[in-house]
């Protein structure tokens, strides 16, 4: 971790003070994000948007709570890019990788025309994260490996860890 994901870390730990499942959620999705990145060998550069990616995917949800008392999907990518935007310019990322990143949050609930590596990654690594914390039923965890799913190391660490 570089002392910009560091501050991004930070900070995020700082807007969900008090809520430790969230904040046990993002760091768990980062990890995947990183540990996915390396082993599809991306680049220290990607592998960073990603390892931030994770931290920052679901900042939507505490805004989209105290507007509407509830958190869906499409909630916290209409939410999150608006409360992301200064929490990364703050951390010091420039401004392409934050309209990057903006783009991520918005989208990191959407399976449909999945045309780039980052946003693949970052699908899978919420999903291995969000099978876990709610329990998924086998079958859902086999459709999303199946519809889903795209990179050789997000499918080994999803069939490794639901024994698929």
């Amino acid at each position: 971790m570089n002392s910009t994901t560091y501050r991004v870390m930070d900070r995020m730990t700082e807007f969900f003070a008090g809520h430790p499942k969230q904040i046990h959620h993002f760091l768990k999705v980062s990890a995947f994000c990183e540990a996915i990145a390396m082993g599809e060998g991306l680049d220290d550069s990607l592998r960073q948007r990603l390892v931030i990616a994770g931290l920052v995917h679901d900042i939507g949800i505490r805004i989209a709570d105290e507007k509407y008392g509830h958190h869906e999907g499409p909630l916290q990518e209409q939410e999150g890019p608006a409360a992301a935007r200064p929490l990364l310019a703050r951390c010091g990322l420039e401004e392409a990788e934050i309209d990057r990143q903006c783009w991520l949050i918005a989208h990191h609930h959407t399976y449909t025309n999945v045309t780039e590596l980052d946003h693949q990654i970052l699908l899978e690594a919420d999903f291995l994260v969000n099978a876990y914390e709610g329990a998924e039923p086998k079958e859902a965890i086999l459709a999303m490996r199946k519809n889903v799913f795209r990179t050789a190391t997000g499918i080994r660490l999803l069939n490794t860890m639901f024994a698929l």
